[in-house]
């Protein structure tokens, strides 16, 4: 399976995000340039997971955003589910052998398969080794306690 540039925005905005402290608000233009991302897609990728409710924003000259919810919420199967349009993997509703096919059923198994390994990971799974995530990004992150 292939997930579109869309999803991939989407997640990497999530961990950029989720990496940070969690009361820093992060531009648009800062995850663009760490990634060399144009920023106008970013934006409409920021502004879906805010109305999905991922993350929360603030408007302003000090703006950005930053997670709405705690990391270990957010379920990297559900922002999948959210960011993909269609997960048909081939067109069988329009191939005349479909009613006798096998591939249909064993596509829609490994389609389930997949989904259900995404659903067992959070995006603080993903986060797991934060530190590492900020070091790539240059983030000071607080000292341990």
């Amino acid at each position: 399976m292939r997930l579109t540039r869309y999803t991939d925005y989407a997640m990497r905005v999530l961990l950029y995000v989720g990496a940070q402290d969690d009361a820093r608000l992060c531009p648009i233009s800062e995850i663009s340039r760490a990634y060399g991302i144009s920023q106008n897609h970013l934006m409409k990728v920021v502004n879906d997971l805010v109305n999905a409710g991922y993350l929360e924003s603030v408007r302003g000259r000090f703006g950005g955003i930053r997670l709405a919810r705690p990391a270990a919420e957010i379920n990297v199967g559900a922002v999948v589910r959210h960011t993909e349009e269609g997960f048909d993997l081939v067109d069988c509703a329009s191939c005349i052998i479909a009613p006798a096919c096998g591939l249909t059923g064993a596509l829609a198994e490994a389609l389930a398969a997949f989904m259900k390994v995404l659903d067992g990971y959070s995006l603080a799974d993903l986060l797991a080794k934060r530190a590492n995530f900020a070091a790539l990004f240059g983030i000071d992150q607080p000292a341990a306690t």
